[in-house]
């Protein structure tokens, strides 16, 4: 198969949150949208957010992209924000899809 076959634009993809102790606080699973693919830039971003020459803000920066609404929409802005227990659920989620989709 030639790889431009693979070739194709971004799709929103739903991913929800199982994690027993989200589901327990919160009563119910957690559902957000994210892209089935990630610019190579994001992807080496990542790669690289806990390397002795990031930032705190690196990761941020990144998750704001990611966590989007069923529209596409990025859920962290402005000061809006979601807890941090949820945060980092759906951030593992994010990286865990990352070579599997």
């Amino acid at each position: 198969m030639k790889i431009s076959k693979l070739a194709a634009k971004p799709q929103l993809i739903k991913i929800k949150l199982t994690n027993k102790e989200l589901v327990e606080k919160y009563k119910e699973e957690i559902e957000f949208h994210t892209w089935d693919r990630q610019p190579l830039t994001t992807f080496m971003e990542l790669a690289n957010a806990n390397g002795k020459d990031s930032k705190p803000g690196d990761i941020i920066h990144l998750v704001k992209d990611l966590i989007l609404d069923e529209d596409g929409k990025p859920v962290i802005r402005d000061e809006n924000t979601i807890p941090t227990d949820v945060l980092l659920v759906a951030v593992g989620a994010i990286v865990e899809r990352l070579g599997k989709l």
